[in-house]
């Protein structure tokens, strides 16, 4: 289905960053945003791109009481020509369903979707950073706004977008690599089976702030969740998935429980490691099994996946107050490998080889 969507452009452009080495992680945002609106027996209405700006609600919608929302993240990219180009949004579109359907929120057409990120980038063209380890993030979120106390689902919608030049999540000075301390949580839970753990929603990073809390205590940039019912398997961390590579086996948590964010960049690890004939596994892992293999010399790498950092070696884990050096606590060569290939892609400096980037047809010189 072909889309056009008016645009309102702003009548007061933001002044950029200009050192793009030093954008952080959603500090900035650009000039415009796109918003839709869904309504009972009308469906999605009304796309249109508007300057980014503070949106009126009424203090009784139903997501400030009932938390019926959700979101994605995703990453503009340019290429060396100056290309624009996506790294695997069918993937961002069919997580959004499967959101969507637990949150019994309306489906999203994929190429809606990916017309809204097209139209409102194009707007903004000019903030797709360049500089290495940067991007162009994409928050699309959906959010239901019905003046309602009763718990049901809302029968009306907002879909918007926004965009925000960014670094790597957690870059090294001269924005490659560096290893993380992240806090093992033995107290608290993220899911449990039968809930969300698997649906991109809000609820699920707001109850793990407490969490995220205990982990800065220890000095710790994240937490590794451990599972819901035993406190014994890792699951997953904070902001990402996590695989730990022992004994030249590379292990992560498997998504059969439900309680595990199926993420991209995860399934993009999973891809490449099985294309360079590297042993992958999905499959339970304890807390236990980690300890030993530290002990024994076999614990070779942690990492963590993710669109906001692509791939982040952790060097520590702090388990209960103390400090467990992961290897020789500095980036593995599979860490490494992942992240120029994951990012080379995602750039175009790396040639896409597995298919999954998608150019928008815009281009800034």
């Amino acid at each position: 289905m072909e889309y056009n969507f008016p645009v309102t452009r702003t009548t007061n452009p933001k002044p950029r960053p200009e050192d793009e080495t030093k954008l952080g992680f959603a500090k900035y945002f650009t000039d415009h945003m796109f918003c839709m609106d869904w309504d009972e027996g009308l469906g999605w209405h009304d796309g249109r791109v508007v300057p980014h700006a503070p949106i009126a609600i009424e203090p009784a919608s139903c997501v400030l009481h009932y938390a019926q929302m959700m979101f994605e993240g995703m990453k503009a990219y340019r290429t060396p020509s100056g290309e624009i180009q996506l790294f695997r949004p069918d993937m961002n579109a069919k997580r959004m369903l499967r959101t969507n359907e637990r949150m019994c929120m309306p489906e999203l057409p994929e190429d809606l979707l990916i017309a809204a990120i097209k139209a409102v980038i194009k707007e903004d063209i000019d903030w797709v950073p360049s500089a290495p380890g940067t991007a162009l993030y994409i928050r699309p979120f959906i959010f239901g706004d019905e003046v309602s106390f009763s718990v049901l689902p809302a029968k009306h919608y907002r879909f918007m977008i926004i965009l925000s030049p960014t670094g790597s999540y957690y870059a090294a000075n001269d924005g490659g690599l560096s290893t993380t301390r992240i806090f093992v949580q033995d107290k608290y839970i993220r899911a449990a089976k039968g809930g969300t753990g698997y649906a991109k929603v809000g609820g699920n990073y707001g109850g793990g702030m407490r969490a995220s809390k205990d982990a800065m205590e220890y000095h710790c940039k994240d937490v590794l969740w451990l599972d819901a019912e035993e406190h014994k398997y890792v699951e997953e961390i904070g902001t990402s998935n996590a695989f730990f590579r022992i004994n030249d086996e590379v292990i992560t948590a498997p998504l059969d429980s439900g309680t595990i964010l199926p993420g991209i960049t995860r399934d993009s690890v999973i891809q490449l490691l099985k294309k360079w004939g590297i042993k992958v596994s999905e499959r339970k892992l304890s807390i236990d099994e980690i300890l030993a293999a530290s002990k024994d010399g076999t614990l070779q790498e942690i990492f963590a996946s993710g669109t906001a950092a692509v791939i982040s070696p952790i060097g520590w884990l702090n388990i209960k107050g103390e400090d467990m050096t992961v290897a020789d606590g500095k980036v593995g060569p599979i860490a490494q490998k992942l992240y120029d290939n994951l990012y080379g892609i995602q750039t175009g400096t790396v040639e896409d080889y597995m298919g999954w980037t998608y150019p928008l047809g815009l281009c800034r010189k």
